[in-house]
């Protein structure tokens, strides 16, 4: 199966906690290869994001060690973190 076959069948999901309105939250799909597709739930239509299995684990890791929070978010002013060199 081609990359574009897989996207169209893939099994998107999103996270409970976006709630059933179906906007402000990306979906993520496995693929093969260990790959991962990500799209946006407001725009399924327009292409998704593909990423192997080494991006997404690291992404994945950097997001439960708190490396991509914006503390002032809230206020409308987001400072970047840096991140640590494997």
């Amino acid at each position: 199966m081609d990359l574009s076959d897989e996207l169209e069948n893939a099994a998107w999901r999103k996270a409970t906690k976006s709630g059933p309105n179906q906007g402000d939250c990306l979906e993520v799909a496995p693929l093969s290869e260990g790959r991962v597709g990500l799209r946006d739930t407001e725009a399924p239509e327009k292409a998704p994001f593909v990423v192997s299995a080494s991006v997404w684990d690291a992404f994945i890791d950097g997001a439960k060690k708190g490396e991509f929070d914006c503390d002032t978010m809230s206020q409308g002013v987001s400072e970047p973190r840096r991140m640590e060199a494997p």
